[in-house]
């Protein structure tokens, strides 16, 4: 027999690298329907933060001498100077003006007056959650983007590995067997195609867009990364932090609606306010276009200096500005924000029985694993239960971030790890289906009801209702299973 450079196996060793690759995969399906599940919520984003200060003043247009008089009482209050000033402007999902700084952000009046702190720690944390998994920012950014181009991959092989997908296309076996788990996991992955390998590639190309920039510029710019991005989104004049009166801010707003009235102004940046070297930027946004916007350039007079080219440059310029919205569904309303969600929960109703499928073709060849399987029931239903968590905890006022970014993660690994202790999927699953909706229902009734003086507000009882809603399907799901019942019967694959 030839000699081999391997060790003779082991079949404890294999036994020991099996187990361990397995709970790899667990952990990296984990993390992707993390992401996945977080990305569902975030289309909602807006929608979110009114429910949050729902006593905030909301409008359709501030004028340009108010939105003025507000951004200028906000810089005055600055200590140490800020760097940026922003205003953000009413939009039909968030129709409010938020002044924001490099450290503070305040709601602003019709008027022009100050109205309180801008404030919606549970919403900032889902977003923080689905960007960044909580890392520090570069490398949270970096395995975000490096899950988004797995997922990718997923997606492109999992087509590939099925030469007649288009003539079982609409082939769906109903049972609750491997055949049904199968057909309703291919069926979903073709159907919704389009959306989640768009989704996913955009969410890599956002993620990794830093973490290129970076190497780019250490290799060729000295380490500035402005100069990677300056012939996308252009390039800021010489800074010059000589002392200088605050610039015009009445003026730019006046003049985009003036002179653009098909434009939807929707965000106003001052860069370095108070300096010689100050100049005005207003992103506008464009009908019937995917891009996010355009920025539209003035310097501290007032004096418009052109377009950067998001809308009219090159096709780069064009594509690049058109990423935000393909991922996160801005660009055509609540029709298309509600279809996001649905394609999103198809795409986490994918991810799950993903690895399902898997532990039923193990019970299949008498090779179950119970406790990897209740393990995923816990990362599954896990998920749901502990941002409900962070939700009650949240507007009870018991905790903000970073505490609950601990409220999240820790009860979410001790799940986990209870579920892998307990090795009973079905039990597992009906535990957490009935947590997740008591305690979504509790985080939802006790901010409806701390929030009773603002019931006129549109967006505080709609969100409300749809919450209570889904806390009362997760709970008729768990009820109507039993413990111990096996929520998939081995049965033969066809």
């Amino acid at each position: 027999m030839a000699r081999t450079l391997w060790p003779r196996s082991s079949s404890v060793r294999v036994a020991r690298s099996l187990a361990a690759h397995s709970i790899l995969g667990l952990a990296l399906g984990g993390l992707i329907y993390i992401l996945a599940v977080t990305g569902t919520l975030s289309v909602f984003n807006r929608e979110f933060q009114r429910w949050e200060q729902p006593a905030a003043p909301e409008m359709a247009v501030i004028s340009p001498e108010a939105a003025e008089k507000a951004a200028t009482a906000v810089f005055e209050s600055e200590d140490p100077q800020t760097t940026h000033l922003y205003i953000n402007f009413p939009r039909p999902d968030l129709p409010r003006t938020v002044i924001t700084t490099d450290t503070q952000a305040f709601f602003a009046t019709a008027e022009g007056d100050i109205a309180g702190r801008e404030h919606f720690p549970w919403t900032q944390f889902l977003l923080d959650l689905h960007y960044y998994l909580h890392l520090p920012h570069i490398l949270g950014l970096t395995v975000v983007g490096a899950l988004g181009a797995f997922l990718v991959a997923l997606s492109i092989s999992g087509l590939l590995a099925h030469p007649r997908i288009f003539r079982d296309a609409f082939t769906f076996r109903r049972n609750s067997g491997r055949t049904g788990l199968a057909d309703m996991h291919n069926r979903l992955s073709v159907w919704t195609a389009p959306f989640h390998i768009s989704n996913a590639l955009t969410g890599a190309i956002l993620g990794l867009a830093s973490v290129l920039a970076f190497a780019i510029a250490a290799a060729s710019f000295g380490g500035d990364t402005t100069k990677v991005f300056s012939p996308v989104f252009g390039e800021d004049p010489p800074l010059n932090e000589s002392p200088a009166g605050l610039a015009e801010i009445a003026a730019p707003i006046a003049y985009m609606h003036a002179e653009y009235p098909d434009l939807k102004p929707t965000f106003f940046i001052l860069h370095d306010p108070g300096t010689a070297g100050q100049h005005v930027s207003v992103i506008a946004e464009h009908p019937n276009r995917l891009i996010f916007g355009d920025y539209y350039n003035f310097d501290a007079d007032g004096v418009y200096l052109g377009n950067t080219g998001l809308s009219d440059g090159t096709a780069g310029q064009q594509v690049a500005g058109s990423v935000y919205n393909v991922h996160f569904g801005n660009w055509g309303g609540l029709p298309i924000k509600i279809a996001y969600f649905l394609f999103g929960l198809s795409l986490c109703t994918i991810i799950a029985s993903g690895l399902n499928i898997y532990f039923v073709r193990r019970r299949a060849q008498a090779r179950p694993a119970p406790r990897l399987e209740a393990g995923w029931a816990g990362i599954v239903w896990g998920t749901p239960a502990t941002l409900a968590l962070t939700l009650l905890v949240s507007v009870s006022g018991i905790a903000e971030r970073p505490a609950l970014v601990a409220f999240f993660w820790l009860p979410l690994v001790a799940i986990v790890t209870a579920c892998l202790f307990m090795a009973d999927e079905a039990r597992c699953t009906r535990s957490l289906r009935l947590a997740g909706a008591a305690l979504l229902a509790a985080g939802i009734l006790l901010h409806t009801g701390l929030n009773a003086g603002s019931l006129d507000q549109a967006n505080l009882i709609p969100v409300s209702v749809c919450g209570l809603m889904i806390a009362a399907l997760l709970a008729a799901s768990a009820l109507r299973s039993r413990p111990g019942q096996q929520s998939m019967r081995e049965t033969p694959a066809e």
